[in-house]
């Protein structure tokens, strides 16, 4: 099979061809998949995409006027592609889903403790030879409340390192898991007593209609002060210029992201010579109670082993004419 791998990155090629084998013929591009870009798979058989491409409607049906047959992304999320439009179109798209939640969920954790211990303050004053810790005085996490909004296999993994850290756990989801329930103690509610009770919130959910902007200035109107909020999801499932105006206001405490809501064509890259016109992200930059990371949550060789192999996987199956475990459109006749 013939496969083109839209938005390459350096550290990820080495990791997907290991896992490809030299079983098929795979060509790496920098380039971001768009209505213009698609061209550029004119005699592939498959294509291979990130969370930051484009599978619009209108860049899908250019993909099948080039004779694409399948799409694999490179990502447990899929908000950036229409499977409706591919069902119709006739066009087999599959993901990596799980393929470390363990990995996610401990990024999360880490940023949470840089926060809440003040790491990323307490290396600066290190590096300039203040050892003074009047302004490094932090906060326990144990006996600490935190509301997990997501609670599938992030969110999951999550709720296991916290009940570690003897937190009272409390989720919000569409549907309670038994099993957080009887052997980690989580209580489900509603996300008003989420954003109510919990000093510090999780965000390990989907992107949908139903989850974008969940997080905005009705919520956070809810919440302690003290509050903390974590967000490894993606960026739309917060309000951004809602979020801001809370940190500067001190509604809310401090904000840690490994997301951000208009990442595209930024984060990945190294921008320091040609920085974004983006004044929302140079104020989330500039607050002192952020802490922002540029979606580098899945980057472990671990994690990335994963993708590659369950990437590799997908493709092997639709070479061989089975189904992949990992579709997300269902079976079509062809």
């Amino acid at each position: 099979m013939k496969i083109l791998t839209y938005s390459s990155k350096d550290f990820e090629i080495p990791f997907l061809e290991k896992s490809n084998n030299e079983v098929h013929h795979v060509k790496y591009i920098p380039d971001h998949l768009t209505s213009k870009t698609a061209a550029l798979a004119m005699g592939f058989d498959a294509i291979c995409i990130s969370p930051a491409d484009d599978g619009s409607t209108m860049v899908l049906e250019r993909l099948k006027d080039f004779n694409i047959k399948y799409i694999v992304l490179r990502s447990t999320g899929y908000d950036n592609i229409n499977l409706t439009t591919a069902q119709k179109l006739n066009i087999k798209v599959a993901n990596a889903a799980g393929y470390s939640p363990i990995t996610i969920a401990e990024h999360g954790i880490a940023l949470l403790l840089a926060i809440k211990r003040k790491l990323i303050q307490a290396n600066q004053q290190v590096n300039a030879y203040n050892f003074s810790l009047s302004n490094l005085v932090g906060t326990n996490l144990n006996q600490k409340t935190v509301g997990v909004i997501g609670t599938g296999r992030i969110g999951k993994a999550l709720t296991k390192i916290l009940y570690g850290f003897g937190c009272t756990i409390v989720g919000h989801d569409i549907q309670e898991d038994k099993e957080l329930v009887e052997q980690y103690d989580m209580k489900y509610m509603d996300l008003e007593n989420i954003c109510r009770q919990s000093d510090i919130i999780f965000l390990s959910t989907p992107l949908n209609t139903q989850t974008y902007h969940l997080i905005n200035k009705s919520c956070m109107d809810l919440m302690k002060k003290e509050v903390i909020i974590v967000n490894i999801a993606r960026g739309a499932i917060v309000d951004t210029k809602d979020i801001i105006t809370a940190l500067i206001s001190k509604k809310i405490a401090a904000y840690a992201a490994d997301v951000y809501e208009y990442e595209q064509g930024v984060f990945f890259y190294d921008r320091s010579k040609n920085k974004p016109d983006d004044t929302v992200l140079k104020q989330l930059i500039d607050l002192p109670n952020v802490l922002l990371t540029a979606h580098q949550a899945f980057a472990t060789k671990e994690a990335l082993t994963t993708i590659a192999d369950t990437t590799f996987y997908t493709i092997n199956c639709w070479d061989q004419n089975k189904p992949s475990i990992h579709e997300l459109t269902p079976m079509l006749v062809r």
